[in-house]
C-alpha cells in the first residue's frame, strides 16, 4: 500500500511542476509554492525534484534547489530508519 501512495504522490508532484510550468509561460494562474512544498511533503519529493529537472523550473530558487533535496533525504533517512 505504501508503495502505491509514494508512486501517486510523486506522480502528482511531478504534474503539479509542469503544469506550474505551463501556467507560468501563459500568464495564468499559478500553483503557489506552499502547494509544491506540500506535495514534496507528503511523499512527492523525488517527483518534484525530477518535475524541476526536466520541465526547468523552479530551479533558480535557493529554497527549492536545497529544500526538495532536503526534503527527499529526510524521507529517505526516515523510511530507512523506521520500514526496515
Amino acid at each position: 500500500m505504501l508503495w502505491i501512495y509514494l508512486a501517486a504522490m510523486n506522480a502528482a508532484a511531478f504534474v503539479m511542476m509542469g503544469a506550474d510550468k505551463h501556467r507560468a509561460r501563459r500568464g495564468r494562474w499559478r500553483i503557489s509554492e506552499k502547494a509544491l512544498f506540500a506535495a514534496a511533503l507528503a511523499g512527492g519529493s523525488a517527483g518534484a525534484i525530477l518535475g524541476m529537472q526536466i520541465f526547468r523550473h523552479k530551479t533558480r530558487h535557493r529554497y527549492f534547489v536545497w529544500g526538495m533535496p532536503a526534503i527527499l533525504a529526510l524521507q529517505l533517512v526516515l523510511f530507512c530508519r523506521y520500514a526496515v
